[in-house]
């Protein structure tokens, strides 16, 4: 499996599929798992090359502490994506070499998407976020681009950047890849104990309540529920839970008929955040 360390080399590698091929692209900080596997084998079926990058981007942490602890195992990753199928490249840069120069983020103007939920508690994230995903499409110039529904903020944010940026990439979101206990899978999850490991199912447990209790509960109603739930955990605090709109990510206060909406929790267990959500369906 090819690794490319440089941009360079990249390009060379993907020259033969620029005509007539499609190109699939799958931006990971690494520490891959089976949810990461999900959209690699969905870009597989619908592209003749899948492009997989392994960066962990600096400038997306609000924490300097969790970027030091973020998980960093690219032979491993390596012989997952072997594993998953052929016609995959790694890109696994150095920061200088994909920002061009200084490690510093651009700041962007998402309007209302980036004040919501994650805008709120880690400011500065989504400009990181947009920089740092703007260089890579830029780079591998993919016709598809695939990431996780379970940072739905951020694709939300992604959709609104080619927009913005005019870049010539579709992007598709693709369905919450979940434990066997239910917890939405994630690099961080590698980090909690068994107890935490266990405690976490509160999450996607207060998420599947959620969704049942929507049509005969007020929002209101629902976010008491919700925060006596986690008043209850021991091993859980909760930094926020939201039920939003789905297209325009503004908080609720009541349900509007005909508008789509969302939950959203953001969770510690201990020192590791973790962030999931459900679809809710119409008011």
């Amino acid at each position: 499996m090819p690794i490319h360390t440089t941009e360079a080399s990249l390009l060379k590698a993907l020259s033969p599929f620029r005509k007539a091929k499609q190109i699939g692209f799958v931006p990971t900080m690494g520490a891959l798992h089976n949810g990461h596997i999900s959209l690699v084998s969905q870009a597989l079926k619908e592209n003749d090359c899948v492009v997989v990058s392994i960066f962990v981007n600096p400038t997306q942490f609000d924490n300097a502490g969790d970027l030091k602890k973020y998980p960093r195992t690219l032979d491993a990753d390596v012989q997952l994506l072997k594993k998953a199928g052929d016609s995959i490249h790694v890109f696994s840069p150095e920061a200088s070499h994909l920002y061009h120069g200084p490690v510093v983020s651009r700041h962007f103007n998402f309007g209302n998407l980036e004040n919501e939920m994650e805008g709120k508690h880690r400011k500065g994230h989504f400009d990181g976020v947009g920089t740092v995903v703007s260089l890579l499409l830029k780079t591998v110039k993919p016709n598809t681009a695939y990431f996780g529904e379970k940072d739905y903020q951020q694709l939300q944010i992604i959709k609104k950047l080619v927009e913005i940026e005019q870049i010539p990439t579709k992007i598709t979101g693709c369905a919450i890849v979940r434990e066997p206990n239910g917890l939405a899978m994630s690099s961080r999850n590698k980090r909690l104990t068994e107890t935490q490991f266990e405690a976490a199912t509160l999450i996607s447990k207060t998420l599947q309540e959620t969704k049942a209790l929507f049509k005969s509960h007020s929002i209101s109603q629902i976010n008491k529920i919700v925060q006596k739930r986690f008043a209850q955990s021991k091993h859980l605090s909760l930094e926020y839970f939201e039920i939003a709109n789905s297209d325009t990510l503004k908080t609720a206060q009541r349900k509007r008929k005909g508008n789509q909406y969302r939950a959203f929790i953001a969770a510690f267990a201990g020192d590791i955040r973790l962030i999931d959500n459900m679809d809710l369906g119409k008011g």
